[in-house]
This record gives structure tokens, sequence and C-alpha cells, in this order.
């Protein structure tokens, strides 16, 4: 394994593809359960850890070490970090998707009423985000490129441009082109999560749509640095596949990722599965986890692990942290590893500047005020820091 990575890997789109292609699952399934204490403690006692090391901090043999993994990763997270969390927040700007996927209640399918916001209304939900305090915003939008796509961003982000110092978007995946042409509106960062690595897993689960395209999903991340992105999102949806197997798939991703567009700086979100409106394919979801739960179903306890364990493989890492968890998780939990946490999270459009309900991508949490969030992890012993960076400062 170590002299494969070591051999130059292509610069193009399908870059990863073919490496991913080339790796045995069932080597890193039995890499995994089968790692012992002393891996464990090898991996633990060493100041850089690579696949191996991780493979080791994510294996069953490691839960006895948990307190151990927690203490690590608290300290490189001061280190690096100091005290600092990013705060940051959703506005979703339609529930319009041309995609069926299992696990999202924007899905096609889904016989519920659609909104897309007007310029008008974006503006309503920027000054209604804004008077909370906010300087850093994601954009959410459905999969619909024809109703919600390029020519609907260039409209969107001036708007949002003139409210936030920093916004990063969410949405489906596009070219380098039309991300490059995005930059010159204002984008900062985008985020695209994989949802799963393994192909059969993921085609159970996208069943119509552009979505369904597992390897033009997979490229994205390399577009993205491609196109000069400033920070790039990634992430698996925990609890749709094999979440140890996704975890070493990401961190390899990650890694090929870095080697190749370091100029970009990487995020790492941790989504769990959580109930959403429609039903959509709710027999396929629960037959596909009840096959082998132990492998797909990941407890608070494996979570925290998890979290420590990508604080030790990767130190400079920002890891983030969303209102899908709970506040006792969040609180619990985001002292030890975590760089940013969103807040008084809405996940419908236009649900910060008015009343009405709409339809939710899925059902958050933490649904706590933001000034109750913040004052927790002032408590905690944490500065919330509401501006990403000053352009002009320390990065084009």
């Amino acid at each position: 394994m170590s002299q494969q990575q070591a051999k130059p890997l292509q610069l193009e789109p399908s870059g990863f593809s073919q490496l991913l292609a080339k790796q045995d699952s069932a080597y890193w399934q039995q890499k995994i359960l089968q790692a012992d204490a002393a891996a464990v403690n090898r991996a633990l006692a060493k100041s850089r850890r690579d696949l191996n090391d991780f493979a080791a901090l994510i294996s069953p043999a490691a839960a006895p070490f948990l307190a151990q993994m927690a203490t690590q990763a608290q300290q490189l997270t001061r280190q690096r970090f100091g005290h600092a969390l990013q705060f940051y927040i959703p506005l979703y700007l339609s529930n319009l998707c041309a995609n069926d996927c299992s696990y999202c209640g924007f899905s096609m399918s889904n016989a519920l009423k659609r909104r897309t916001l007007t310029l008008a209304e974006v503006e309503q939900e920027c000054q209604a985000i804004k008077a909370q305090g906010f300087s850093t915003v994601l954009l959410v939008a459905g999969e619909h490129e024809k109703k919600v796509g390029q020519e609907y961003f260039k409209q969107v982000l001036p708007v949002v441009k003139r409210y936030f110092s920093y916004v990063l978007l969410e949405v489906q995946p596009l070219s380098s082109q039309d991300y490059a042409e995005l930059r010159q509106y204002g984008l900062d960062g985008v985020l695209v999560y994989q949802e799963t690595y393994d192909r059969v897993c993921y085609a159970q689960h996208h069943l119509r749509g552009k979505k369904m395209d597992f390897d033009w999903r997979l490229a994205t991340p390399e577009r993205l640095g491609q196109a000069g992105v400033d920070k790039i999102g990634l992430g698996a949806l925990l609890g749709l596949g094999d979440w140890r197997l996704d975890s070493i798939y990401l961190a390899l991703h990650l890694r090929f990722l870095q080697q190749h567009y370091w100029r970009s700086r990487y995020s790492m979100a941790f989504p769990r599965l959580r109930p959403c409106a429609g039903g959509l394919a709710e027999q396929i979801l629960e037959q596909h986890q009840s096959q082998q739960p132990s492998q797909q179903h990941i407890t608070d306890r494996q979570l925290v692990q998890l979290i420590c364990a990508w604080r030790l493989f990767d130190p400079e890492l920002e890891l983030s942290l969303s209102t899908r968890e709970s506040a006792l998780f969040r609180d619990s939990v985001v002292p030890l590893a975590i760089t940013s946490i969103s807040a008084g999270s809405k996940t419908s459009p236009g649900a910060y500047a008015t009343e009405k309900q709409s339809l939710e991508q899925f059902s958050t949490d933490d649904q706590r005020p933001v000034t109750e969030v913040a004052r927790s992890m002032q408590q905690a012993g944490l500065q919330p820091v509401w501006k990403d960076w000053e352009a002009g400062l320390c990065r084009n």
C-alpha cells in the first residue's frame, strides 16, 4: 500500500477515481477490525500519523483509549487553533431538486411545496442573519441546475456578499469553469460531501437524477482545486455505508487533494443520518441499514472517537460540527477538537425572515438560539469568532 501511494498521481479530474479504484476494501476492513492495542499505542506515540495509524485509531480496538485520544486531540487543537471557534450559519436558497435520494427531504418525489427565494427574499434572509452577528454564511440549495443553477448563483452571490465577509456554497457539483467564475462574484468556499465511497451503496440510495453519477461527484473537489477555491469542505454521510471504511477513503481523498491542490485549505464535517420529510425510500434505507448495523450505525461514543482520530491524523485540518447533533453532544465534544460550528440553523428557504413553514431538508437537533450557543461555548473556555478572515491580510 505504501508503495502504491508513493507513485505519482495524474493531475486530471479522474485522478482520485483512479486511486480509489485500486483500493481493496476487504484489506482495509480487515486492517481496521483486526487492529489491536499495540497498533493503537503505536499510533498514539507518533507525532505524525499515516493512513495505517488512522485505521487503528478508528478501530474497535481504540475504543478503550478514547480518553487518551481526546486529551491528545484537545492539545493539538489548542496548539494550532488556540481557543477560537468559528461560527457560521446556513442560508437555504431553494428546496427544488432534480434528484431522488433515500435520505433527503428535498428529493423530487416528495410531493411537498417547493420554494426558491427571490433576490429580495435573499436580502431579507441576509438582514435577519446579519442581525444575529454572523459574518460567515453557507448558501444551500437542492440540486436543480436549470432553475437553481449558475445564473441564479451569479445573481445571488453579490447580494449575499454585501452582508458577509466569507461565503460558502453547498449545491450541486459544478464545472471548474463555473467555480472559477463564481469566485469573481464573491465565492470563498464550497462544501461537497461524497455521501459514501462505496459504489454499490451509493447506487442504492441515489435513485434518480444527476447525483446518480458517482464519478462526477467524486471529482468535484479536484475541480474546486483547479478553480483555486479557498476552502474545500469534505465529508461522508455517517450511517449510509460502513462509516469506518468511508472514513479511510476520506482520509485517502484528503491526502490526495492536499498533495496536488495545496493552495486550498480543507475542512471535514461529520453529518449523521437524520429524519427527513416525505419518507422517500424509507424501506430501502431501513433494509440497507439492517444488513450490517454494526458497521453502518455510528454511536455517540464512536463519533467522538472518529473526531479525535481526525485531529490526530491531521492537526491542521478544520473540523466542523453542525446542528444535526444535540446541544448536550455539541457542548461536550466541540471543546475537544472542533474548530467551526453552525448555530441557530434553519433548513428551509426563507425561515429566518418569516415564520412560514416549508419543506426542510432534514431535522436539526440543537435548536438553541445563537446567543445561547455562544454563551455555552464561552463557558467552555472557547472564543466565538464570527469572521473567517480579512480579505487582503493573509489570503488572496
